[in-house]
C-alpha cells in the first residue's frame, strides 16, 4: 500500500518480554519477544508509524501482535500486515509472506492512523496472546493443548492435533492452519499425519458467514512471469451435509488479489460476484476450460481486495494446472504480472450438520 509521509517527529517505545505462541507447542519450546514502535511522521489529524518485532524464542510460523491506544487513535491504512481495530484495541497479523520469524529474527510493518491532540505511544504489547514481560520463557505446558477427547475422526496415529483458533504446524515444507476466523463459530479440531494428509473435526452452526478455513499450503513469493510450472493434486473426503466448499486460495500482490478455486461445494455457499439474480451469483465466464478442468468464473470484491472464483462441478480428487489458471487471468487483463504469495488448499466452512469430518487424504503442490 502507498504510504503517506509528511515529516516531522519521532517517538520510540521498546518493550522486551516473554510471549508464548498461540498454537500448541512442545513444553520445552522457548518464547520471547521485543517490540519497537516508532512514530515516523505526523501531520494535522494523523500520523505514520512503524513496528518491528524481534523474536527471542523458538521459530514462529505465524504471529499476532496486539496493543491498545489511550487517546482515541484509529488505524486507517497498513502495509506488510493485516491490521484491524475494535475500540482502542489494535490487532496486527502477519501477511501471507512474513509469518515465519526465526530465533533472533525480525519482522516489520507500518501503518497510518488518525489522531487529534495527545498521541501517546503504547507501552504494552502481546505477541500471540501473551504479554511481553521482559523475559524469555520455557512454558511448562502448551498454550492450547490438544483436547483429551477430540471426538470421532481424529486418527490415533496423528502427529499433530490442536483446537486453537490460529493453531499452525509446519511439516516437510507445508504449513497447516486451523484458522477459525468467522463470527459465531463453533468448535473445530485439526489433526495431521503430515503437511499433506490432514483433517478437521468441526461443529459450526448453520448461520450465515464463513466460520473457518482450515488449510495447508506453501508461500511462493514469485512473480507470475518467473514461474514455469505450478501444479497440484488433491484427494478429499467431505461430509454428506453442511454448508462448505473445498477450495484453493491463492493470494497475490500483498493480498490485493485473491483467487479461489472450488473443487466441490455443498449447501448455502456461493462465490463473490459482480452481479446476482434469482439463482444467485452470475458468472462472468461460463464453461471455461483451463488447467485441466471446466469452470464457471466470477469476479468481485470483498471490500478489501479483488476476488476471482473458479467453480467446477463437484469432484473430490484431481490434478490442476494452477499456472494455466493464473496465466488466464493475466492474458484476460484481470491482473498483471503479479507476485504470487500464499497458495493454500483446504475447506471453507460456513456451517456443519452437527459434528462433521473433513479429510485431505492426499495433497501435493509443486512449482518451478
Amino acid at each position: 500500500m502507498r504510504r503517506r509521509v509528511l515529516a516531522l517527529s519521532t517517538a520510540v517505545a521498546v518493550v522486551a518480554g516473554g510471549a508464548a505462541v498461540l498454537t500448541a507447542l512442545p513444553a520445552s519450546a522457548a518464547a520471547g519477544c521485543r517490540v519497537a514502535y516508532t512514530v515516523s511522521s505526523t501531520w494535522p489529524g494523523g500520523f505514520g508509524a512503524n513496528v518491528t518485532i524481534t523474536n527471542l524464542g523458538d521459530q514462529l510460523s505465524s504471529w499476532t501482535l496486539a496493543w491498545s491506544y489511550g487517546n482515541g487513535q484509529t488505524i486507517t491504512q497498513a502495509w506488510n500486515a493485516t491490521v484491524s481495530q475494535s475500540g482502542s484495541t489494535v490487532t496486527a497479523r502477519n501477511a501471507g509472506y512474513n509469518g515465519a520469524i526465526s530465533t533472533n529474527g525480525t519482522v516489520s510493518f507500518g501503518f497510518n492512523a488518525a489522531a487529534s491532540g495527545t498521541n501517546s505511544v503504547p507501552t504494552a504489547f502481546t505477541l500471540n496472546g501473551t504479554a511481553c514481560t521482559g523475559a524469555t520463557t520455557n512454558p511448562p505446558t502448551p498454550t492450547t493443548p490438544p483436547p483429551s477427547n477430540p471426538g470421532n475422526g481424529v486418527p490415533s496415529d496423528a502427529a499433530w492435533v490442536d483446537s486453537g483458533q490460529w493453531a499452525s504446524w509446519t511439516n516437510n515444507g507445508y504449513t497447516l492452519y486451523n484458522n477459525i476466523w468467522g463470527g459465531g463459530a463453533g468448535t473445530q479440531t485439526i489433526w495431521a499425519r503430515s503437511g499433506t494428509n490432514f483433517g478437521v473435526v468441526a461443529n459450526h452452526p448453520r448461520t450465515s458467514g464463513v466460520k473457518s478455513y482450515p488449510n495447508t499450503g506453501k508461500t511462493l513469493n514469485r512473480t507470475l512471469s518467473s514461474l514455469s510450472s505450478v501444479t497440484s493434486s488433491f484427494n478429499v473426503s467431505v461430509p454428506a451435509d453442511g454448508d462448505f466448499a473445498t477450495t484453493y486460495d491463492i493470494w497475490a500482490d500483498n493480498h490485493a488479489y485473491e483467487v479461489m478455486i472450488w473443487t466441490n461445494q455443498h449447501g448455502a455457499v456461493g462465490p463473490i460476484a459482480e452481479s446476482y439474480d434469482a439463482n444467485g451469483a452470475v458468472p462472468n465466464v461460463r464453461n471455461l476450460s483451463v488447467g485441466g478442468h471446466t469452470w464457471n468464473v466470477y469476479r468481485g470484491s470483498n471490500g478489501a481486495n479483488a476476488v476471482f472464483s473458479f467453480i467446477r462441478t463437484d469432484t473430490n480428487s484431481g490434478t490442476i494446472d494452477l499456472l494455466a489458471v493464473m496465466n488466464w487471468l493475466r492474458t484476460n487483463n484481470w491482473w498483471g504480472n503479479v507476485t504470487v504469495g500464499e497458495l493454500q488448499f483446504g475447506f471453507e466452512i460456513t456451517g456443519t450438520a452437527g459434528q462433521s469430518n473433513f479429510t485431505t487424504n492426499a495433497f501435493s503442490l509443486n512449482y518451478s
